[in-house]
């Protein structure tokens, strides 16, 4: 299990929410700034946990966004978390595009 309360993830989650501009990523794509709270795995930790630390992994979300791309009970992906993980290759910077 992903431990989210680790100083080393902390520091991570900060950083991406500053690289991000603590804007919700996903509706900028839309016209939209919505602030962010939530840093995203977008290849699941648990399933990928090679990838968790990694930028090119972690997007910056809205709490309503991350409502969106996760069901919150059972923790797996909607079908618009998983279009995302599917547009998202592994390795390569998208905010680099």
């Amino acid at each position: 299990m992903f431990d989210y309360s680790s100083q080393k993830w902390k520091k991570k989650r900060l950083h991406i929410l500053m690289l991000d501009g603590y804007k919700d990523r996903l509706m900028a794509r839309y016209g939209r700034t919505v602030p962010a709270t939530i840093v995203h795995h977008i290849y699941p930790a648990e399933e990928y946990p090679e990838y968790a630390m990694c930028d090119w992994n972690l997007i910056s979300v809205s709490m309503a966004t991350h409502n969106q791309l996760e069901n919150r009970t059972t923790g797996q992906l909607t079908k618009m978390g998983k279009e995302l993980m599917e547009r998202t290759v592994p390795g390569v910077d998208w905010r680099k595009k």
